[in-house]
C-alpha cells in the first residue's frame, strides 16, 4: 500500500515564511531572511512598536501577526519606497506616521496574498484573508482568533532585514494535517504575470510585422473586419 503524503500546520508555515521572505525581498531589493528554528508559543501578542495582524479563513482559519521594532519598519519602509523610485527626502522620518502604516499593511497584504494563492494552489484548498489591520503601540497586546479552533497552535519565526533589524512572524492556526489521496493530482502554476508579458509580447511582435510588411497590416485588418 502506498503511504499517503501529509501536510501539516508547520508545512503550512513555511509555505507562509516564504511568502513573506519572497514579498519583502523583492518589494525592497534587498535580502530578508528567516530563522530555521521556529519557536512554539502558547498564545499571539502584537508587540512594539509597529503591530501588524490579518486573519484568513476557508478551508481552514488562522491568523498572522507581523511585530516590527522601530528600525526594522523604517529600513523596510525606506528601502521599498527608495526601490519604487522616491528620494529619502520625501518620505517620513518617523514609525510614527501613518505613511508607513500604509506601506507596511500593503506589504503584509501583498505577503499573505502570495501566502493564500500558493495553499490554495498545492493543498487544493481555498482561505480569504481580510485587510491587514497596523496599529504603533507601546504595549503588548495578546489577540485571538474569534472563531472556534479545537486544538489551535501558535508559532513564531523570526526575520532579519539586510541591516540584521529582526522583526518576528506569528501564526495560530488550528492543528491540521491534509492528506494526499492516491489520485492527488498536482496543479499546473498560474503565473498572471507571464501572462500579461506573453500578451504583450504577441502584439509586440504584430506591430514589429505589420510595420515592415504593409500587406500584412491589410491582411490583419481584413481578419478583423475593418
Amino acid at each position: 500500500m502506498t503511504k499517503s503524503k501529509t501536510t501539516s500546520t508547520d508545512d503550512v508555515l513555511l509555505v507562509l515564511c516564504n511568502s513573506m521572505k519572497s514579498v519583502l525581498s523583492n518589494a525592497t531589493g534587498r535580502q530578508i531572511n528567516y530563522s530555521s528554528m521556529v519557536q512554539k508559543i502558547n498564545k499571539t501578542c502584537l508587540k512594539p512598536d509597529i503591530g501588524c495582524f490579518v486573519l484568513f479563513d476557508g478551508g481552514f482559519s488562522g491568523l498572522v501577526i507581523l511585530n516590527f521594532s522601530a528600525a526594522a519598519a523604517m529600513e523596510l519602509y525606506t528601502t521599498y519606497m527608495t526601490n519604487m523610485g522616491l528620494s529619502v527626502e520625501d518620505l517620513a522620518i518617523s514609525h510614527t506616521a501613518d505613511d508607513v502604516s500604509d506601506v507596511m499593511g500593503e506589504l503584509m497584504n501583498q505577503a499573505v496574498g502570495d501566502f493564500t494563492s500558493v495553499i490554495g494552489h498545492e493543498l487544493h484548498t481555498s482561505i480569504n484573508q481580510n485587510q491587514p489591520k497596523m496599529l504603533t503601540i507601546n504595549k503588548q497586546v495578546v489577540l485571538s482568533i474569534d472563531t472556534n479552533l479545537d486544538r489551535p497552535q501558535a508559532r513564531r519565526v523570526s526575520f532579519t532585514t539586510a541591516k540584521n533589524n529582526i522583526f518576528y512572524l506569528e501564526l495560530a492556526m488550528d492543528k491540521t494535517e491534509f492528506i494526499k489521496l492516491p489520485n492527488f493530482e498536482e496543479r499546473e502554476a498560474f503565473d498572471p504575470d507571464s501572462i500579461i508579458e506573453e500578451e504583450k509580447n504577441k502584439t509586440s511582435q504584430v506591430d514589429t510585422t505589420t510595420a515592415k510588411n504593409p500587406a500584412a497590416e491589410i491582411d490583419l485588418f481584413d481578419e478583423l473586419g475593418i
